[in-house]
């Protein structure tokens, strides 16, 4: 039986299941269940917990199994000394892992399918076990009690109702628009080419973008510059596994015709689309049918086979195929030189409705961000889910220059709304997205609000919202988010909060009653008095105020805790953190950031070495601490701690490694340090300043003399020592970045590079502009280029000039602090 896919709003996903149910029959349709098994770790836990074993002691044991996909025990004693050695010298360690080994992989619990769905002809129950969903009543959809392949094993018909993310954003972000401004979107409708949407997407602006977003593809669509719907449904289907190697020929062809290939001219007609890179798996099977006279359906057949990746079985098909490429006239070389070209594909490529879908989405997505950077953002906060999306969606509302305002009982709705404050277009922090405040909460405190004008104080609030709906836990949070910053300060109503409760409570209970209570006596005209909540001011350390935003909301709303030192350490550091690009591989750069967080990890020879974040201005990003590094500055990588790292940046398949060399202390957390008492590094000499781009800025090379490209733009001589891109006035300066892949022709090539010097004349400024030259040999050199404006009609203009081997990174712009802004009225 075939099976079907269907992307749903996520949020709208349990009405499709029940029309389903409704339209075919509640007893012919069911949800299909799939078991948890136990892993590695989970094993140690359960068995120890059979074994009446302390949690600690079996918490020691299951910490010390590597964190690794399909980790299995036996991998664990292999790679981790540590349990090797508990193993072999503890008697009781030794009878757990033993016990834990003979349950691992056994089914631990039964849950349901995200997405797989049956639907039969007749009824279910006729036909597969059932059974009734844990949580349900008689009215649930059942869940099948076979899982997924022995469903499609005994012939039912199985849909994926896969629930997008993306769709559910589209949806809300054409509501608010229809709402805010009255305008009516048809995604349908859209037109095809809009000039705003692929500008943004040349530069790499692609957060909240469907399927654009990771790094890889942001690299990608910036050498891509695509202009239609047809170049992101290739892009899309390109970056898979198989193809993905393909991708730099693909965007190469699309601006400069005369590299289009073909692997052989008879299959121009079926490639001429995607620029003569084989693309869909549509093409795979035209292929196979052009060279080798394939039905579709062989072809088709072919096809999977192929993708099972069975050796024996593709040497088979192999052979098949270029035997009757031969007979169809086609040499026994061309046969086989085509066959290798499409293995890669089968397993891995889209089909090209596949593809269609997703480009559609992601194009959509793209215009609305582009053309209702308000109104989509909104949408993109209210679907976050968690505090670390809605950090992220913050930090490019703060890059768009959109203010999000932080979360207010006389302001907020349950979720983010976009609202006219003062005249300005601002995003509002919801209640419910407090940490411990849910919907109920915030309906509770949204209704009173409604019902009597916002509060006048803590008093009045107590007084009219429902304790019932708002437990003392989530008021709690409120009040440390600065959610009741409007009543109160949070230090003095966080000190009373127990008396705060209890009073309103205790009214509460009098009104249940029918008894008269003081709020009654004093009418709601008049002013109620409050003996009981005379409350002593308490002080709260700026330290504690920003560790409950930065816990309750996922940014920091007063201040970032990294503002102070920002200062002392620009003149230190040669990059902004989330300026950390591809473009910077094989290189060394210095940083600061503050310690986001840690997590511990051991390597195949048992020694521990750690994955850090770190946090600046800009944005924050993980980097790399080996045990050689690690194991001497232990106490340095605590949260909140502020440090200056010397960091090299290498591109390790789809993402950037960056490895700690050097480390010093900022600014300690436990405040026995500050900014203020820092000095210079050691380490910090002046040639680790020049190779790192610190305060100076040369042309720099990998290997070997410089290569004709970058003796050209001096006579050979040395560029001249640039302004550093972070001024010591600790404002940095926006930074415009061009990259250029040399050519054979290096006329050509001067050419290119007198053009985009030229061009910075017409745009005057204070920016750093720099040019990234990859050499044929391998090299990376970085030119620092004279000072310009860097502006988006530059960025555009310069990667004109520097013609089909240029490109440009997105616009990296004066960074301001990441976080939601206060209201300043």
């Amino acid at each position: 039986p075939p099976d079907v896919d269907m992307d749903i709003p996520d949020d709208r996903r349990d009405e499709v299941i029940r029309y389903v149910a409704e339209k075919y029959g509640y007893d012919r349709v069911a949800q299909i269940i799939t078991f948890g098994t136990l892993g590695a770790k989970a094993a140690i836990r359960d068995t120890g917990r059979a074994l009446g074993m302390g949690y600690g002691e079996v918490d020691r044991v299951a910490r010390l199994v590597p964190n690794a996909l399909h980790m299995t025990l036996g991998k664990a004693l292999d790679e981790s000394p540590e349990l090797a050695s508990a193993y072999e010298t503890d008697p009781q360690v030794s009878r757990l892992v033993d016990t834990a080994r003979r349950l691992e992989g056994v089914a631990r619990h039964a849950s349901t399918h995200a997405a797989g769905v049956v639907i039969s002809r007749d009824p279910l129950a006729d036909v597969v076990p059932l059974q009734r969903p844990t949580r349900g009543d008689e009215t649930s959809i059942p869940t099948t009690q076979f899982a997924m392949a022995q469903v499609a094993e005994i012939g039912l018909l199985k849909m994926d109702f896969l629930g997008l993310a993306n769709l559910t954003i589209l949806g809300r972000a054409i509501d608010i628009i229809k709402r805010t401004r009255g305008e009516t979107i048809d995604l349908t409708a859209l037109p095809d080419g809009d000039a705003k949407t692929f500008e943004m997407l040349g530069r790499g602006d692609t957060f909240g973008v469907f399927q654009l977003e990771s790094p890889g593809m942001r690299r990608s669509i910036q050498e891509l510059r695509p202009d239609s719907v047809a170049e992101l449904m290739a892009l899309v289907a390109l970056y898979r596994p198989g193809p993905m190697q393909h991708i730099g020929t693909y965007c190469r062809s699309k601006h400069d015709r005369s590299l289009v290939q073909y692997p052989h001219p008879d299959l121009a007609e079926i490639l001429d689309e995607t620029y003569g890179v084989i693309t869909y798996q549509d093409q795979v099977l035209f292929v196979l049918q052009k060279f080798a006279g394939y039905s579709l359906k062989d072809a088709d057949a072919i096809r999977k086979a192929m993708s099972k990746k069975i050796a024996s079985l593709m040497q088979a098909e192999g052979e098949k195929f270029i035997a009757a490429a031969v007979k169809n006239g086609y040499s026994d070389a061309e046969a086989r030189a085509v066959f290798d070209l499409i293995e890669p594909f089968a397993g891995y490529a889209f089909n090209k409705a596949h593809s269609a879908c997703y480009g559609t989405i992601a194009y959509q997505t793209a215009y609305l961000k582009a053309n209702y950077p308000h109104e989509y953002m909104t949408a993109v906060l209210s679907s976050a889910g968690t505090h670390e999306r809605i950090a992220e969606a913050v930090a490019e509302c703060v890059r768009l220059g959109i203010r999000v305002l932080p979360p207010d009982v006389n302001r907020s709705g349950a979720n983010f709304e976009l609202q006219d404050v003062n005249g300005e277009r601002v995003i509002v922090y919801g209640l419910s997205t407090v940490k411990n405040v849910g919907q109920g909460a915030a309906d509770g405190i949204i209704e009173a609000r409604e019902a009597g004008g916002p509060f006048a104080d803590i008093e009045d609030f107590t007084k009219r919202v429902d304790l019932k709906s708002l437990n003392k836990r989530a008021l709690e949070s409120l009040v440390k988010c600065g959610g009741l910053d409007a009543l109160g300060a949070r230090g003095t109503l966080l000190a009373n909060l127990d008396r705060i409760v209890s009073l309103a409570q205790r009214e509460a209970k009098l009104k249940e009653t029918g008894q008269s209570t003081m709020f009654d006596l004093f009418g709601d005209s008049v002013a109620t008095p409050l003996p009981s909540l005379e409350m002593v001011p308490v002080e709260v350390s700026k330290a504690e105020l920003l560790a409950w935003e930065k816990e309750l909301l996922g940014v920091y709303v007063s201040e970032h805790p990294f503002s102070g030192a920002a200062t002392t350490v620009a003149r230190h550091t040669s990059a902004l953190v989330s300026e950390i690009t591809a473009e910077m591989d094989g290189r060394d750069v210095v940083i600061a950031g503050m310690v986001n967080g840690v997590r511990s990890l051991t390597t195949k020879a048992g020694k521990v070495f750690c994955a850090v974040t770190v946090e600046d201005l800009s944005g924050s990003a993980e980097v790399t601490v080996w045990p050689d590094v690690y194991d001497p500055t232990r106490e340095l990588w605590s949260p909140g701690n502020i440090l200056l790292l010397l960091v090299r940046v290498r591109e390790r398949g789809d993402r950037l490694q960056a490895a700690v060399q050097q480390v010093s202390l900022v600014q300690a957390a436990d405040g026995s340090m500050s900014h203020e008492a820092f000095e210079v590094p050691a380490w910090l000499t002046e040639a680790v300043r020049a190779s790192a781009g610190v305060a100076v800025a040369d042309v720099r090379h990998s290997t070997g003399d410089d290569p004709p490209l970058a003796r050209a733009t001096n006579g050979g001589a040395a560029a001249p020592p640039p302004a550093p891109s972070i001024p010591a006035n600790g404002q940095p300066r926006a930074t415009l970045r061009f990259v250029l892949h040399e050519s054979e022709d290096e006329s050509a090539d001067r050419e290119r590079l007198d053009a985009l010097v030229s061009l910075l004349g017409d745009y005057p400024g204070d920016d750093a502009v720099r040019l990234f030259i990859h050499a044929r040999d391998g090299d990376r050199i970085e030119l620092t280029l004279p000072d310009a404006r860097a502006c988006d009609e530059l960025r555009t203009a310069g990667i004109a000039a520097l013609g089909p081997q240029g490109s440009a990174d997105p616009l990296a712009a004066p960074k301001r602090t990441i976080g939601v802004q206060p209201l300043e009225v």
